[in-house]
């Protein structure tokens, strides 16, 4: 079906119900996290290692046993039942992770965490959104993406005032719970395809054969870039607060509004990137962004300069938004929407790989030298290592669809 014929009251129904499931599963729950890992290093006595570990292990479990398997399930039988197991499982490891009292349950719910956004964050979103727009993808995925952005503001705003009031188990335990409550409803009452006749014939019959994209070593330069920048970008997440709180002394309040700061510009960049996407070759685009993420991270080492942390959060948050989604729009012009699922869910998986080793990587090397400064460069080094793979991508590339 053309875009043309498809109905707009399911485009934009669609397009809502990825806002709000990324804005739960990515926005409160992957944004909102490190937001509590200062007040677990100062309640257990637990090191920067361990409280980043929580995210490496998750994701270096979960990502290479689980990845592929979600993506399978996504092109086989659609995006919907997958999404609410996963909005399910990501509510309540914010529950439990606002309960816990040991470290083993720290990495348990994790671990659930984690099953919860590769089941329902950006790998089922991406797909539904390229199955229901063509020429507009970008601006569709553009749009779906600022509820990451807007979650992610709103999650750091909410904590600092729920914090002081309740407590901040009781703070996580209200996050865990707003994820259910704002995702669900949505995700339950969509539609997987805008053809429900070929969803059900697809239902039926062997999903097309992907061997090809793995003899290309197209796929090897997208993964090898969007790894790179991922675990830039993961790596800077994870340690913005403990940077600002432990290392240049920032109130909680100084540090929310900083990270506030990061994801108000993300919004800037998703609207721009995904305008860019739709009338630039992608590869650039996804380059300006990669180039945005290395020079936002090395603005950290004047960080103690009056003024240098806002402007870091706009350059920073500019390619942070920008940079989970112009993935699948790559991914989908070199490879076609056939074998998107499981392409992506290979992709993701590497990616969550990098977005895991990454910020351990930091916390190791701040927990050694007492400094961030090697680690603020090793994310640096990724980012344009990343930005040089997706170089020597082709600049119109031909898919087969």
């Amino acid at each position: 079906m053309t875009e043309e014929n498809i109905s707009r009251r399911g485009q934009i129904q669609v397009a809502a119900t990825s806002f709000f499931a990324l804005f739960a599963i990515v926005g409160l729950a992957l944004y909102g996290l490190p937001y509590y890992y200062d007040y677990m290093v100062h309640d257990f006595g637990w090191t920067r290692t361990q409280v980043t570990s929580g995210n490496a292990l998750s994701k270096l479990v979960v990502g290479p046993l689980f990845g592929f398997f979600a993506g399978w399930i996504v092109d086989r039988f659609g995006p919907r039942r997958l999404m609410l197991v996963g909005i399910a499982m990501a509510g309540v490891a914010l529950i439990g992770l606002g309960n816990m009292n040991a470290l083993w349950m720290f990495y348990f719910f994790y671990l659930l965490n984690a099953l919860g956004y590769v089941c329902a964050g950006p790998l089922p979103n991406q797909v539904l959104l390229t199955r229901w727009f063509d020429k507009s993808r970008g601006k569709a995925m553009g749009f779906a993406y600022l509820g990451i952005g807007i979650g992610g503001f709103l999650v750091f705003q909410i904590s600092k005032v729920l914090v002081p009031a309740v407590g901040w188990h009781k703070a996580l335990t209200i996050l865990g719970v707003l994820i259910i409550v704002i995702a669900s409803p949505l995700v339950f009452f969509i539609k997987e395809s805008p053809n429900p006749v070929a969803s059900s014939v697809k239902a039926a019959t062997p999903t097309t054969p992907m061997t090809w994209a793995f003899k290309s070593p197209l796929f090897y330069l997208l993964a090898i870039g969007s790894m790179c920048s991922i675990g830039a970008v993961g790596g800077a997440n994870q340690h913005l607060k403990l940077f600002m709180t432990l290392d240049l002394r920032f109130t909680d309040g100084q540090a929310a509004n900083v990270a506030s700061l990061v994801l108000i510009s993300s919004l800037i960049g998703r609207l721009l990137m995904g305008w860019l996407a739709d009338h630039l070759p992608k590869k650039y685009v996804m380059m300006i962004i990669y180039l945005l993420v290395a020079g936002g991270i090395s603005l950290l080492f004047f960080a103690k300069t009056p003024g240098v942390i806002y402007l870091f959060a706009i350059v920073f948050g500019i390619g942070l938004g920008g940079d989970y989604m112009i993935i699948p729009l790559m991914a989908a012009e070199l490879f076609g929407v056939k074998i998107m699922g499981r392409l992506m869910g290979i992709v993701l998986t590497a990616d969550g790989v990098a977005e895991a080793l990454a910020p351990l990587l930091v916390a190791r090397l701040r927990d050694k030298t007492s400094s961030y400064v090697i680690g603020f460069t090793v994310l640096v080094g990724l980012a344009l290592i990343g930005s040089v793979a997706v170089a020597l991508l082709p600049r119109k590339p031909s898919p087969v669809q």
